[in-house]
């Protein structure tokens, strides 16, 4: 009984799509498998104030979707990488970077902004339910939407500028290069 028992929970953990183990949406993404992107109508106010937003707010843009918090060293390490691709992005109309704090104060995510000089918007997701949508667990987490909405890469920590690079071409992007 115990082998089947450790059979069946070897089937479970190892199933080819991954829904088990909390990482079906990375693999799906990795294999090329069309992900829509989650939660896109979902309503959460803007850090800088202002009336609400959506994901879907930016349909038929690429989406740099970025959570991040003002106690995470890694986020500081790729706000200046992100902002440059904001800024490149903006400037072809091709897309956004689009920032979700994560467990952290509007006052502290404010002086984030601020010390990094960041002009992509950020929205507050107070009890983090729109990043649970996304399996967010440690930060930063990214995700790289196409201009229909699909999720087409994902960065499960710092982003780097090649991998940054590559996933705007996997989502649509083609204006050259972005970030260094």
């Amino acid at each position: 009984m115990a082998v089947g028992l450790l059979l069946i929970l070897g089937y479970a953990l190892l199933r080819p799509d991954g829904s088990s183990t909390g990482a079906s949406l990375d693999a799906k993404v990795e294999r090329g498998q069309i992900v829509p992107a989650a939660d896109v109508n979902r309503s959460m106010r803007p850090l800088a104030g202002g009336a609400s937003r959506s994901l879907a707010d930016y349909r038929g843009q690429i989406v740099v979707l970025n959570f991040w918090a003002s106690w995470c060293r890694p986020c500081e390490s790729e706000a200046p990488l992100l902002e440059r691709a904001h800024r490149q992005l903006r400037r072809t109309g091709a897309g956004t970077v689009l920032g979700v704090t994560y467990n952290d104060t509007p006052d502290s995510s404010r002086e984030f902004v601020s010390k990094f000089g960041l002009s992509y918007p950020s929205l507050l997701d107070p009890g983090t339910d729109f990043a649970k949508q996304y399996g967010v667990r440690a930060l930063p987490e990214t995700f790289f939407i196409d201009r229909e909405g699909r999720i087409r890469a994902i960065a499960r920590g710092e982003l780097t500028a090649d991998f940054l690079n590559r996933s705007l071409r996997r989502a649509g992007y083609r204006a050259g290069k972005t970030a260094r």
